[in-house]
C-alpha cells in the first residue's frame, strides 16, 4: 500500500500495450510488445465471448452453434490456444472435447502468400511472456504429428514441414500452421490467391486434411462508403439514371448502367461528375503540398500500403522515364502529350527501411518535377501524406487510371482496386490477385494488363541468381539519371541501395516487367486521347462490379464457413 511509483509503473505498462500500433520488429521490445498487444486483444475478445456465452447455460459443447470466429490472417491466432486455456484449466473441458469445440469454432482467412508475412513467433518469447500457452502448443503439436505420423509413417521430412515449431536458433512458432490445424476451414481472398494458398504455401495440409478445408472467398467492398458517400456526384447521376438508390444496396443493379455507356447526353454528365472529383483533389493537392497541378491532366494513382511487391518503384521508375522523354521533346511535341498527374499514398512499417526509401524518391521526384517549369505543365507527382480513409474518399473518386502493379503471384486480392472501378476509374495493373477476376468482369478491353504471370515468375528469379537477366536500355536510361545525381538534392548516391535491389537479384522483377509497364502505360495515353471512347470504358467497367459487393462476401462466410442462415428483419 502507498507504493505510488510501482502504481504508475504499471499504469504506463498496461497503457503501452495500445498506446503504440505496429510497433517496430527491428529489435526485441518492439518484439515483445507485439506478442503482447496479439495476445491482449484476443484475450479481451474471447474474454467477452465466454461472457455472453455462459448466460445462455448451454453446454460448452454447444459453443461452435452460437459462435464462429474467423482469424484474420495470423495476427489473432493466439486466440486458438487462448480458447484452449479457457476450456480445459477453466471450464474443466477435458482436451479431446475443448479441441473438438475449438475446431469447430475458429476458421482461417490467409491474406498473404508472402513467406516473411507468416508469423513465426520466437519459442524463449512466447516461453516467458505466455508459459501456459506455450504448453498448450506444445500439446496440440504433438498430438497432431501423432496424427501425421500415423498417416504418413516414417516420413520425418514432412513430420518437420508439418510442425507447429520450426527448429533452428531460436526455435519459432509457425502461427500459419496453428491456424490451419486449429481451425474447420481455411480461405484465400481470390481466386488465384487462393490456389496459390493450397500449392504454395500448405501443400502439406492439403494432403493431409484434404481440399475439403480449403475454400476461396473473394473479397467485397460496400458501395455505401466507396460510392454513395465517397463521390456525391456519381452517385447522384447513377441513382438519376436508374430511377431509384436500390443499387446502393444490390449492386448487381449497377449492370443497367451498361444501356448508357455509348448515350452522348450520359457520357457528357459522367465526364461532368469526373471533373467535380478532379477538381477536389487537384484543389486538396495544392493546399496541401504546394504543387501547382494540371486540373485537365489524366490522374494516375497507387495508393496502398508501401512494400517492396507492391512495386511503387515500378512506378516511380516509370514516372522518371517519362520525365526523361518530355525534356528531349520540342515545345510543340509536348502539346501532344497527354498531361500527367501521378498521385501516390500509403504508409511504410516503422522498420521498413526500403520502403521508406521508396517514398523519399517519389518526394525527390515530385520536387524536381514542382521546379521544372517547362514540364509540370505535363507532368506532376504528389505524394500524399498520412493516408487514410477519408483522404481515400477524396482520391478515388478523381482516378483516371489506378495501379494494382505487385509482381504476379504475390498479392492476395487487394480492395482498392474494386474501390478504383466501382468509381469508374480504369485498371492498370499484372495479373496478379483480385485483378484477374476484375478483369473478367469488367472486361479486358477496358483494362491495361502487362507483366510477366505467375507460372513465369521462378524462372526469371533464377536468371537473375545466375547472373542471365538483361537490363533494357530505357531502365539504364533511368538508373543513369538516378546515379547522376538529378535528384539526390546534393546527397549523393542516397538511393543506391534502392537500385541494388534491381541489381543484386531483383527478387520483384523490376527489370523483367519494366517494357511491358511503359507499354501498358504508352496504351492508357493512346486510350485516353478518344475520350468519348475513354468514358465509354468507365461507365462499363462501373456497371459490371456488383460482384464484388462486401454483401456478397459477407453472405458467402456466412453461407459456406459459419453455418449462419439469414434472418429476415422486421419493420
Amino acid at each position: 500500500a502507498g507504493d505510488y511509483e510501482a502504481a504508475v509503473r504499471e499504469a504506463e505498462e498496461a497503457s503501452r500495450i495500445s498506446a503504440v500500433l505496429y510497433p517496430s520488429e527491428n529489435h526485441d521490445a518492439g518484439k515483445s510488445l507485439r506478442l503482447q498487444q496479439q495476445y491482449f486483444w484476443v484475450a479481451a475478445s474471447l474474454h467477452d465471448i465466454c461472457r455472453r456465452f455462459r448466460k445462455l447455460r448451454e453446454p460448452w459443447t454447444a459453443f461452435p452453434d452460437y459462435n464462429a470466429i474467423q482469424l484474420n490472417d495470423t495476427h489473432p491466432t493466439l486466440a486458438i490456444p487462448e480458447f484452449m486455456r479457457i476450456l480445459v484449466d477453466e471450464e474443466g473441458q477435458d482436451w479431446d472435447t475443448a479441441w473438438d469445440i475449438t475446431k469447430r469454432t475458429f476458421a482461417y482467412t490467409n491474406h498473404t502468400v508472402l513467406p516473411e508475412a507468416l508469423e513465426k513467433w520466437a519459442v524463449p518469447l512466447v516461453e516467458w511472456l505466455l508459459p501456459r500457452h506455450m504448453q498448450i502448443i506444445y500439446d496440440i503439436n504433438l498430438f497432431f504429428l501423432e496424427s501425421v505420423e500415423a498417416k504418413f509413417p516414417g516420413d520425418r521430412a514432412r513430420l518437420a514441414r508439418m510442425s507447429l515449431i520450426e527448429e533452428g536458433f531460436p526455435k519459432r512458432v509457425r502461427m500459419a500452421h496453428l491456424a490451419v490445424i486449429g481451425s474447420h476451414k481455411v480461405n484465400g481472398v481470390a481466386e488465384l490467391h487462393s490456389d496459390l494458398v493450397k500449392t504454395q504455401l500448405f501443400p502439406d495440409f492439403v494432403e493431409f486434411f484434404g481440399k475439403d478445408l480449403f475454400t476461396n472467398v473473394t473479397n467485397g467492398i460496400t458501395a455505401r462508403r466507396w460510392l454513395y458517400q465517397c463521390n456525391p456526384s456519381l452517385s447522384a447521376l447513377i441513382t438519376k439514371a436508374l430511377g431509384s438508390e436500390k443499387w446502393v444496396t444490390h449492386l448487381d443493379d449497377l449492370e443497367k448502367l451498361q444501356k448508357f455507356a455509348k448515350d452522348k447526353k450520359f457520357q457528357k454528365e459522367w465526364a461532368a461528375a469526373k471533373q467535380v472529383n478532379r477538381n477536389r483533389l487537384c484543389d486538396y493537392i495544392e493546399a496541401t503540398t504546394g504543387i501547382k497541378v494540371n486540373h485537365k491532366a489524366l490522374i494516375d494513382v497507387q495508393v496502398k500500403r508501401i512494400h517492396e511487391y507492391k512495386r511503387q518503384s515500378l512506378n516511380i521508375l516509370g514516372v522518371i522515364y517519362r520525365y526523361l522523354q518530355l525534356k528531349k521533346m520540342s515545345p510543340a511535341e509536348r502539346k501532344r502529350v497527354v498531361p500527367r498527374l501521378s498521385v501516390f499514398g500509403g504508409k511504410a512499417a516503422p522498420g521498413y527501411y526500403m520502403a521508406k526509401l521508396i517514398i523519399r524518391l517519389i518526394n525527390a521526384v515530385s520536387k524536381v518535377l514542382k521546379a521544372d517549369t517547362e514540364i509540370s505543365e505535363y507532368l506532376s507527382v504528389a505524394f500524399l501524406a498520412d493516408y487514410s480513409v477519408s483522404l481515400a474518399e477524396i482520391i478515388i473518386p478523381a482516378s483516371d487510371i489506378s495501379e494494382h502493379i505487385s509482381t504476379a503471384g504475390t498479392e492476395a486480392s487487394g480492395t482498392s482496386n474494386m474501390k478504383f472501378l466501382l468509381n469508374g476509374g480504369l485498371l492498370l495493373g499484372t495479373v496478379d490477385g483480385a485483378n484477374i477476376e476484375l478483369g473478367e468482369a469488367a472486361g479486358e478491353e477496358n483494362c491495361f494488363f502487362f507483366g510477366a504471370l505467375t507460372p513465369d515468375v521462378p524462372e526469371l528469379r533464377l536468371r537473375h541468381q545466375a547472373g542471365q537477366a538483361q537490363y533494357p536500355a530505357e531502365l539504364l536510361e533511368v538508373v543513369d539519371a538516378l546515379r547522376s545525381g538529378m535528384f539526390s538534392h546534393g546527397e549523393g548516391d542516397i538511393f543506391e541501395p534502392l537500385l541494388s535491389t534491381i541489381f543484386q537479384g531483383d527478387y520483384y522483377l523490376i527489370s523483367d516487367d519494366f517494357l511491358s509497364y511503359l507499354e501498358a502505360q504508352r496504351m492508357v495515353d493512346e486510350a485516353y486521347v478518344d475520350q468519348q471512347s475513354w468514358v465509354e470504358k468507365c461507365i462499363n467497367t462501373t456497371a459490371r462490379m456488383g460482384r464484388f459487393s462486401s454483401d456478397r462476401a459477407v453472405m458467402q462466410y456466412a453461407d459456406e464457413i459459419w453455418n449462419v442462415e439469414p434472418v429476415a428483419v422486421r419493420d
